[in-house]
């Protein structure tokens, strides 16, 4: 890491301790993004952004308070001091505010072996541009798509730098690249739009900007013409794309945050079945070439391999301190921060156990049915699990698909949801979130 970060997360921590806080952390993250938009074969947009941005949090006591700016003269970061101990003086006391213990902080990691950061030179605008309008004009392609929403490219570098007054400091580099389309078919009420997109740590792992116009229009022609479906109860299938957001709200349920505030339907449930046996839900923060990964927590924690469900069994929450705290639990090191907020829990990579069959394995077993391909909306109760959210995609019959289907609304229990479901084998794999397409029988639809 640059001596710059190095200097400025020192200046911020020594700022803090002399205006009156008993301990601190900083974070700096100094960045640049590209984004180049691209409509009818011409340029519509380019943004570029540098900046840098700087977090402190000052703890007296078990009170904390957080402050942010982009400034980073060395008055700047005086005033912020100054004002976030006035801030957490006047706040009220948690108590599981506080820095981790010297044992806790993650002391070794091997940030190599992660791969968060392509080595290759930023791409060019000019390359960037190029890359959209290859995956605009392949999207055209294809008969029955009236036009281009969007085609877009993009890339992001950052440097983040984490040190507290506990001793702990680190930092690590991470790179995005990324491309998508959005197509449109039909006209007029009759429209229909659908998109597909790629993002990846490294540029040589993306789809190509031809393969990325093509799904887009795939998608988008299947959802032409579309009908709402009889109100029934129905088997229903979500689709890989979409899938990930299901087992999202088991990951919120378990969260520790929400756990210590009894705002969480699985509450209870902590070393009992939420998922089916055989069936297990892993978190690997060191997944190489993987968004989500990370080499330590937010707050200095090492990050580790472990089983949020194992044989469908519920095994443990996602804990920052604080949440392990009021727990009586140990950390999971799954802090995340943003330089204007305290930590919070989150998890990074997770995979879901996949099945022995495709897709069309499981629309066959099915034979009448919904495939969901995209939602809209949502309604959740966290404390019961009552769940409905509107839906649309492709009515199976006969276990083929028929015609795609709008303008319905499922509703169901996700306990029981979780409880039934059955995954297929198709989830892509470099996914921060590793989840297939999955099967839930006899959810409630409303449609005509």
């Amino acid at each position: 890491m640059s001596d710059d970060l190095v200097e400025l997360s020192g200046t911020m921590l020594k700022a803090a301790i002399l205006a009156g806080a008993q301990e601190a952390d900083a974070i700096v993250i100094d960045g640049s993004s590209t984004s180049i938009d691209v409509l009818e074969g011409s340029l519509e947009h380019a943004e570029r952004s540098e900046g840098i941005e700087i977090g402190l949090r000052v703890l007296i006591g078990k009170r904390q308070a957080c402050v942010s700016a982009s400034d980073t003269r060395d008055e700047t970061i005086e005033t912020m001091a100054a004002r976030a101990v006035a801030m957490a003086r006047e706040a009220p006391e948690d108590p599981g505010v506080g820095l981790a213990e010297a044992e806790q902080l993650a002391t070794f990691w091997d940030i190599d072996a992660l791969q968060l950061s392509d080595p290759s030179d930023d791409p060019a605008p000019a390359v960037l541009e190029d890359t959209a309008r290859r995956a605009e004009a392949a999207a055209l392609e294809r008969e029955g798509i009236a036009r281009v929403l969007s085609a877009s490219a993009g890339f992001s570098r950052h440097r983040i730098r984490l040190a507290s007054s506990n001793g702990f400091v680190g930092d690590y580099e991470r790179t995005g690249h990324g491309v998508s389309c959005g197509a449109i078919t039909g006209e007029g009420t009759g429209m229909e739009r659908d998109f597909y997109a790629d993002q990846r740590v490294f540029a040589e792992d993306l789809l190509s900007p031809e393969e990325i116009g093509r799904r887009a229009a795939e998608r988008t022609l299947a959802r032409a013409n579309p009908r709402r479906p009889k109100t029934g109860a129905y088997p229903v299938i979500f689709d890989e794309r979409i899938a990930a957001s299901l087992i999202g709200h088991l990951l919120s349920a378990t969260n520790g945050a929400a756990v210590a505030r009894g705002a969480s339907w699985a509450r209870d449930l902590l070393g009992k079945q939420v998922l089916p046996r055989g069936m297990s839900l892993i978190e690997d923060p060191h997944r190489p070439r993987v968004a989500g990964s990370r080499p330590f927590d937010a707050e200095g924690l090492s990050t580790h391999r472990r089983a949020i469900v194992e044989d469908g069994v519920l095994q443990g929450w996602t804990l920052d301190l604080a949440s392990a705290r009021k727990l009586g639990a140990a950390p999971t090191g799954s802090a995340v921060r943003s330089p204007s907020a305290p930590p919070h829990p989150a998890v990074s990579n997770v995979a879901l156990t996949q099945g022995d069959a495709g897709l069309d394995a499981l629309c066959r077993h099915i034979g009448t049915g919904l495939l969901v391909t995209s939602f809209i909306g949502a309604t959740i109760n966290p404390n019961t699990g009552d769940w409905s959210r509107g839906a649309s995609g492709i009515w199976i019959e006969n276990g083929e698909p028929a015609y795609p289907v709008t303008e319905c609304t499922l509703a169901g229990s996700l306990p029981e949801m979780l409880l039934s479901i059955r995954a297929a084998n198709d989830a892509r794999t470099h996914l921060s979130r590793v989840v297939p397409s999955l099967l839930v029988e006899g959810l409630t639809l409303a449609g005509d």
